[in-house]
């Protein structure tokens, strides 16, 4: 059976949200070796063994508590990179069975060999938008120069041989890279002005000192430039640092301020960012950090990006019963 979009219990007047970046995973089924439980890997959260056990849509809506969700997009979660149409089918089966998500990130590893053919395979998918590749980079901005050539890297010819198939396979490209690697980003998207980046994570805005947030401040004037980019404020958590409204009202709207509403876009994911956060504390936040904007901008940053560069279909009675109350 598939489930209900938008329980009519809910007010009408309730903001309607498209979560741009989230995950689901079931681990019966062995295919992602990171969230087993014992093989952790380095994760800029730290301990992550509290989000290694399965993570569906019925987890998700208990989660999303109060908040209206009206569509899902999913992002890739690192499923077994031998197989990764495999993560595309499962998903496309995820699909039929609960009617979510309503797009998806896949997967495609840009440096390999075989990237022309998993790129055509992925973009055989209906619910297929793009996919990311998290490319190599420095482990701090000190090690970053202009010049490198680091393999794997945005700055990697085998690297470009694959992102260059993007376009022809009408997929956009989706970022995550510490925001000292940014300038590289840079340079793809003047290089390849035919694909869209959009950057996940807000550009990674880790260190909160003054010093720190200047440095990011710079990385996204800089890619913000670029008029083929586009932004998802997410993955703002530091550990250590109580993640509250206060605490990220800053880079929040520092982000939005050097993209412009129009260009970004609200997102979860979770349940990564539950190691820090409830899913429902998540939009909260985000709810109150906007509280003085218009009713258009905040449904542009909460809804209506997101529904269009992702191309969700949605219900239309659904789309128009909360444009007509903002028009």
């Amino acid at each position: 059976m598939v489930s209900q979009l938008v329980p009519e219990t809910l007010p009408r007047d309730l903001q309607p949200i498209v979560d741009a970046h989230h995950h689901y995973w079931d681990l019966s089924l062995r295919r992602h070796p990171w969230l087993d439980g014992v093989n952790l890997v380095p994760h800029r959260y730290g301990d992550y063994r509290a989000i290694c056990k399965s993570f569906m849509p019925n987890d998700y809506d208990r989660a999303a508590g109060h908040h209206r969700i009206v569509g899902n997009v999913y992002m890739e979660a690192e499923w077994d990179p031998a197989d990764p149409t495999g993560e595309t089918r499962w998903v496309h089966g995820l699909r039929a069975l609960t009617g979510r998500p309503h797009a998806m990130i896949a997967q495609a590893r840009l440096d390999a060999d075989d990237a022309g053919e998993v790129l055509a395979a992925q973009a055989g998918f209906p619910l297929v938008r793009g996919v990311r590749h998290k490319p190599k980079s420095f482990a701090s901005a000190a090690e970053w120069t202009s010049s490198h050539r680091l393999p794997g890297s945005m700055m990697c010819p085998k690297f470009r041989q694959g992102y260059v198939q993007l376009a022809s396979n009408n997929l956009h490209f989706e970022l995550q890279t510490p925001h000292w690697h940014l300038p590289d980003a840079v340079d793809l998207a003047a290089s390849f002005p035919e694909t869209l980046i959009v950057i996940n994570h807000t550009g990674l805005p880790t260190e909160r000192d003054r010093d720190g947030i200047a440095a990011w401040r710079r990385s996204m004037e800089k890619i913000a430039g670029q008029p083929n980019v586009r932004l998802k404020i997410s993955g703002i958590g530091v550990p250590g640092t109580d993640w509250t409204a206060s605490s990220q009202r800053e880079v929040v709207l520092a982000a939005i301020k050097i993209f412009g509403v129009d260009r970004c876009m609200f997102a979860s994911n979770y349940p990564v960012d539950g190691l820090l956060r409830s899913l429902e504390g998540i939009f909260d936040d985000f709810l109150k950090i906007t509280a003085d904007f218009s009713r258009q901008d905040r449904d542009s940053l909460f809804r209506r990006n997101a529904l269009e560069l992702y191309r969700l279909d949605l219900p239309t009675n659904q789309k128009d019963k909360w444009e007509e109350t903002i028009s």
